[in-house]
Formats: structure tokens, sequence, C-alpha cells
């Protein structure tokens, strides 16, 4: 399908809004354009449209031209205007696994999309054909979350550059956790597939979770009718000053990942220690999935204790299952001594 036949076609042909702030570049001697008031400096003006200074230092680090990067407000935005640009309400469908992120379904409910589950094998591998059986005409969006949610586990990409290329439709890679996994990220593949759209995030490795902001990665096409669709100004200055702070500490927030990554083998390694756990599943994130004897009491007494983790013992697969984020040594810790006290009552 051609990236015309997969937009809706209002979409397609809408006239955005604009703002002389798109029209020009640079530093400008005098801002008149937007009635802002000009009399109080600090945060009177309304920021680059378009984040082009963070996208610049985005696209280095992660070796993506500029015109291949949307901002977004969290990567939840980024999963809503993929709705909003693709689906036809009433109409179209997407598929994803089960279990994966929650939000999928919720913006599907949201935009009236159909939201299809195709579920994992029991260790929680990926079925390629089993997904492409759940697809018909009318499916514009494949969700592959990897490392996925609640899982931990990450995806071969041998089996999503299947998937992009089997699927005629847009496959999107959601890589929030793609920093803590070693099975590298699927961005090298843009070029290749056209319609597949890549996002990550600042709040995971990167430690920006208050801040706010996901980002897209795909065809300059895409984006152009991302651009098209958003908000004129989705992403404030504050949170702009900060990404390029975020950005400027790289090479300190690599060391702190590779050090959550040493925490993640120590915390795995006490936990089998406690009865209380019945098995650990393999994690490329930094969370670990965690099969235990009594999911909601252990639940309740960690809560109870201040030690708040979270309950997936209700998701499909995940039965007795509590996921539990590496935390600091302290936080590692006390999650270990309440575990221990628990089974000792």
């Amino acid at each position: 399908m051609s990236l015309k036949e997969l937009v809706r076609p209002n979409i397609w042909n809408l006239e955005p809004y604009t703002c002389a702030r798109n029209e020009f570049t640079g530093e400008a001697r005098a801002w008149l354009d937007a009635n802002e008031n000009s009399r109080i400096e600090g945060l009177n003006r309304y920021p680059d449209p378009l984040q082009w200074e963070v996208k610049k230092r985005l696209g280095t680090i992660r070796g993506v031209d500029a015109s291949r990067i949307f901002l977004g407000v969290g990567s939840d935005e980024c999963i809503d205007i993929a709705y909003r640009v693709f689906c036809r309400p009433g109409i179209d469908n997407v598929v994803a696994l089960e279990p994966t992120y929650g939000m999928y379904q919720v913006c599907a409910d949201i935009n009236d999309i159909e939201y299809r589950r195709v579920s994992l094998n029991k260790d929680f591998t990926l079925n390629v054909d089993a997904v492409l059986n759940a697809t018909d005409e009318n499916t514009k969006i494949l969700w592959i979350c990897t490392p996925n949610n609640p899982t931990g586990n990450a995806f071969p990409r041998e089996q999503l550059r299947e998937l992009c290329t089997r699927f005629k439709g847009i496959t999107v890679i959601d890589e929030a956790y793609i920093d803590f996994s070693p099975k590298g990220s699927m961005v090298e593949y843009l070029d290749e597939f056209p319609q597949m759209i890549v996002m990550q995030t600042f709040s995971k490795a990167w430690a920006s979770a208050a801040m706010r902001l996901g980002v897209s990665y795909a065809s300059p096409e895409i984006i152009e009718i991302y651009n098209k669709v958003k908000y004129p100004y989705n992403i404030n200055i504050l949170t702009q000053r900060q990404a390029l702070k975020v950005l400027d500490d790289i090479d300190n927030i690599n060391r702190i990942t590779a050090e959550i990554l040493d925490a993640r083998k120590q915390l795995v390694a006490e936990l089998a220690m406690l009865d209380v756990v019945e098995k650990i599943y393999p994690s490329d994130a930094n969370f670990v999935l965690v099969q235990v004897t009594n999911a909601n009491a252990i639940y309740a007494y960690l809560r109870d204790n201040g030690v708040i983790v979270r309950n997936r013992s209700r998701v499909h697969l995940c039965g007795n299952c509590l996921r539990i984020t590496v935390g600091s040594d302290e936080e590692n810790k006390l999650l270990i001594e309440k575990i221990q006290e628990y089974g000792t009552r």
C-alpha cells in the first residue's frame, strides 16, 4: 500500500495550522507575529514548533537525520497520533501482541479503532505468522513493543524485519527500553522499510520521565504528516531546554545504564534465593517479571510497607507475576528485605 492509501483521506488533505515561526529560522530582530507580551522576558515567547535544535542533537546521537524525527508529549502522544493519522474510526483495525503495553489499546478505544490481540507463545516469544494471520485489508498498524512490557524480552531483529517486509501497512516498533537491550535498535533500517515507525523515549534510560518527551523516527514523508496533525507548540520551551541538557550528558547516562544492568544481575540473583519466588523471566529491560507463590498477597504486603511494584497477575500469560523495576541499591535492598519478611511471617 502507498502512503496515501494508508493515511486517512481527511488527514492527507488537511490544511494544517501554520505560524510565522514555521517560515523563519534564526534570530529575528523583532518578534511581532504571535501577539506575545514583549515587555516581560523569560517565558514570554512561543517555543520552536518543530524543536529543530533538539532533533539535530538527538539525531547526531542516534544516527538519524532531523527530518526523520518527531517529538511528542511522551510516547503517549506518539501512539495517539499514529491512530489519528492512519486509522479511520469504526472502519480500520490494528494488531498488537498480548501481553504488551496497555496504552495501545487505550488509544484504540479512544479513537474507536478495533484492537486485535495476538498471544505470545508461553515463553513470551513471537509468532510472526500468527501476527500476520490476524490482519486483513483494514489493518493499518502492527504494534510491536521490544523489549516488551511487561515481559521484558526483546524480539530478534530478524523477526521484526520479516514483519516489516510482509506486512503492507504501518509497523510501529516501540523501543522504550532499547538502551538496556543488547539486540540493537531498528532505527538503522529506516531506509529499508519506509512504512516502519520506531518509537523511543526520554523516560527510561535517559532518566527524564517527568519531562514527558517521546520520539518517533520515520520517513520524512510520515514525519511531515505527523507535523500537520500535531498541535502547533506541543513541546514547551522548558522541555526543549531540559532535553538539550540530557543530550549533553549522554556519556554519563550510558555509564549509569551499564550500572543498572549490573544491578539487574544482582537483583535477579537475590530474588532467586527467596522461597516465594518461583520463576524469573529473562529481561532485556530495566525491570524483571517475577512469578511468585501469591502475587496479590505479596503485592499488598509490599505496598503496605511502602514498596511499590506492579502486580501483573491478571495479565494474559502472567499469572502470579510481579513486574519489578531495578531501583537504587537502597530500594533493591528494601525490596528483598520485605519479601523475606513476608515469607517468614
